[in-house]
């Protein structure tokens, strides 16, 4: 999938293919840190990967001089009330010298493309209270904060699979 961008613009935004991953691991990771993970490299190829081959997430990348500057995933999910597909949009990642280029405001552009041409109602993401730059970028781009729901989750205790 090769998302159209102007033709003044030197991005291009691709749908990853698991044959791609080497494009984002390294990013993914960076993301990764940036919540407080330790690296991992050699962990991150194979979760990748069987994410995109086993059709579980959507990765999308903005490409400059063939090298990934941003990521998102996206993760396929449903609304029984609206009986209608959604997208949780779990990642958005900007490599730290690539941020303010308008990388991370045309990623999220893409998600919702690839959202409306899916069928899907909404697209839902979550964020660190924290990251108040993350924040701005999304009301910028008319992403609104929920105020009808809250969100709870549930530790679960490590198992091997």
């Amino acid at each position: 999938m090769g998302i159209k961008m102007s033709m003044d613009s030197p991005f291009q935004i691709i749908q990853v293919m698991a044959e791609q991953v080497e494009l984002i691991v390294p990013l993914f990771d960076a993301y990764r840190q940036f919540y407080g993970q330790p690296s991992d490299i050699d962990g991150a190829r194979p979760f990748l990967t069987e994410r995109l081959q086993r059709g579980e997430s959507v990765i999308l990348a903005l490409i400059e001089n063939a090298r990934a500057l941003g990521f998102t995933q996206l993760y396929p999910s449903f609304s029984s009330v609206s009986m209608r597909p959604i997208w949780i949009l779990n990642d958005l990642y900007v490599e730290e010298k690539a941020r303010q280029r308008g990388v991370g405001a045309r990623l999220l552009h893409a998600s919702r493309e690839h959202a409306m041409k899916t069928g899907a109602i909404r697209l839902e993401l979550s964020t660190a209270v924290t990251n108040t730059t993350a924040q701005s970028l999304y009301e910028r781009d008319g992403w609104r904060q929920d105020t009808e729901f809250f969100h709870y989750e549930c530790e679960l205790p490590r198992t091997r699979l």
